[in-house]
């Protein structure tokens, strides 16, 4: 196999060997703490514009297969492993995770001290990187990272830009997509809702005019800060129908009611998160996917209230509005890949769309 190089924009890199393709993109180094899932985290649209790093150091050993993906065109712009497995042992696999690499023209890096450089993004934060032939110009390569600027169109580029339905026969729901993991789709497909996704930019009017139930605001990638009209929507939409919110969604419910989001050092990745549901004081795992967060104290003065609370950094996990059906989690109740510890919220979704719909 031949060598690849990993450079980060400090001057820092590192040799390993390559798989997947050549298509070296310059990407947001982020390192995921999950023991399984790479499927899914591989296929996580979230994911769009970074280059995912994973800690847990045998990758690939269960393959890749057709039922477990959350996006079918994947977004992230790398893949760095330890020890990478081409020869998987699961009666489901269909191909290897180097054949889906190359098929999704995604480049991979494997044999190089993913825990040095983890230690490195937890001391420094984040920061941009891209990989490299062995001959490459380093000198030119971190002066490119310097001076390359983030990606701020994320959603754009992979949420739906049509309005489409996924046909069933129980509450009206309409999924306002910021590239949305299907594990979403189907929690509420289990649950008989007939769904009505709809692009990131549809107007407040325009969803209104569908007379669902309840609005879905999905994950995404990306800052929130960098889509204002689809803040001022779900500003408008907020006191007309129930609203259920997932990690970007999250985000932007937060700032339509006036509270602020900042960006954390490194972000929380993985599915090993412990999160305190701050009414019942129970502590659920939870799968997680971001690198902004919601800042408590700038929730003093709006009309939400803390909801969930992170146990590893004492960050925002969730908030709810006093005043209207509306309410939202950091985390990822649909879990895929993580634990299902949270999965009940999306009944709640569901409970709180039956009892405004009493009132109606």
């Amino acid at each position: 196999m031949k060598e690849r190089l990993l450079i980060l924009e400090d001057g820092s890199v590192y040799k390993g060997k390559a798989f997947g393709s050549d298509n070296f993109q310059i990407g947001e180094l982020v390192f995921n703490t999950s023991m399984t899932g790479y499927q899914e985290i591989l296929t996580d649209n979230s994911y769009c514009g970074q280059i995912v790093m994973m800690t847990y150091p045998l990758i690939g050993n269960y393959g890749i297969n057709r039922d477990d993906y959350e996006s079918i065109v994947p977004a992230v712009f790398g893949f760095v492993v330890k020890d990478y497995c081409d020869a998987p042992s699961n009666w489901r696999a269909q191909e290897t995770l180097n054949d889906f690499l190359v098929r999704e023209n995604i480049p991979g890096i494997y044999g190089i001290d993913t825990r040095a450089i983890t230690r490195k993004l937890r001391d420094q934060g984040v920061m941009k990187a891209t990989m490299a032939d062995p001959d490459a110009n380093i000198e030119e390569i971190v002066k490119q990272l310097k001076e390359t600027d983030y990606l701020h169109d994320q959603v754009k580029r992979v949420a739906s830009d049509k309005i489409f339905p996924i046909p069933n026969r129980g509450k009206k729901v309409v999924l306002m997509d910021f590239g949305a993991k299907l594990g979403i789709v189907r929690e509420l497909s289990k649950r008989g809702c007939d769904l009505i996704v709809v692009p990131w930019n549809t107007p407040a009017e325009k969803i209104l005019s569908y007379h669902a139930d309840g609005v879905m605001l999905t994950n995404g990638p990306g800052n929130p800060e960098d889509l204002p009209e689809t803040i001022e929507t779900i500003r408008q939409l907020i006191p007309h129908t129930v609203v259920f919110g997932i990690c970007l969604g999250h985000q932007l419910i937060s700032l339509a009611c006036g509270a602020k989001t900042y960006k954390l050092k490194f972000g929380h990745r993985g599915g090993n998160h412990p999160v305190i549901d701050l009414a019942t004081g129970k502590v659920q795992i939870t799968s997680q996917n971001h690198g902004y967060a919601v800042d408590i104290d700038s929730l003093e003065n709006t009309p939400l209230e803390l909801s969930h609370q992170a146990l590893n950094d004492k960050s925002c996990e969730g908030v709810r509005h006093t005043q209207y059906p509306c309410f939202s989690v950091q985390f990822h109740p649909e879990a895929s890949a993580g634990p299902e510890d949270a999965r009940d919220l999306f009944d709640e979704f569901i409970n709180m769309m039956d009892k405004e719909g009493h009132h109606a």
